[in-house]
């Protein structure tokens, strides 16, 4: 069995590392304040699709 790294990501709009970053990790999405990573969120990869999808739209409206 081999173990999968993932990297935070963050979007590349990203002003002065003020954002919410993600992680994809067995299975599951994490997401973290970058001003605060101690904190993490632990959801599935259904929320954490819902959760992009209201952030991008947010971002349109």
């Amino acid at each position: 069995m081999s173990a999968v790294r993932s990297e935070w990501r963050r979007s590349r709009r990203s002003v002065n590392n003020d954002c919410v970053e993600l992680r994809a990790a067995a299975g599951r999405v994490r997401i973290r304040d970058s001003k605060n990573p101690g904190q993490i969120l632990d959801i599935s990869p259904a929320v954490g699709a819902c959760f992009v999808a209201y952030v991008k739209a947010a971002a349109v409206s």
